[in-house]
């Protein structure tokens, strides 16, 4: 077993972005990387063409990724995350001082939000429903809205 904290120990990254694996699980190809940028990006004409999907989650700072066939650009912040599916090609624009990142590498040939399953008791995946305006948990129909009966 490992354990750390993903903003404790940043490496310097004042000259190149540094990528650290976290964790890696050979089984299900799965790899897990902080990644720290202090305002890197691709160079010119370079492109990410990758045989497997990968999820980023901008942690602090912000990222410009930009997408080719079909052209286009994502702005990521804090807090946001983007899925980019195997053979994609994306590229950095550009990054924000300060930037930390966390990537997972996946093999591409399973469901994007398998991740986000749950296990079942039985040791099957499920996907717990999702709420709508009608659910008591709504926060637009919360049960302080509704009256008793």
């Amino acid at each position: 077993m490992k354990r750390g904290n993903i903003e404790t120990n940043l490496p310097d990254a004042s000259t190149a972005e540094i990528i650290e694996t976290l964790a890696e699980m050979p089984g299900s190809r799965v790899r897990i990387e902080r990644i720290v940028s202090e305002g890197q990006f691709s160079p010119p004409g370079f492109w990410y063409e990758q045989d497997w999907d990968e999820w980023v989650v901008v942690l602090r700072g912000g990222a410009d990724l930009e997408f080719d066939d079909p052209a286009g650009s994502e702005r990521l912040g804090k807090g946001d995350w983007l899925h980019i599916p195997a053979g994609r090609r994306h590229r950095v624009g550009a990054t924000e001082p300060g930037t930390l990142w966390l990537a997972v590498h996946g093999d591409g040939e399973s469901e994007p939000v398998a991740a986000f399953h749950s296990a079942h008791p039985d040791g099957t995946a499920f996907r717990p429903p999702l709420l709508d305006k009608s659910s008591p948990l709504s926060s637009e129909d919360g049960p302080a809205g509704r009256a008793a009966g």
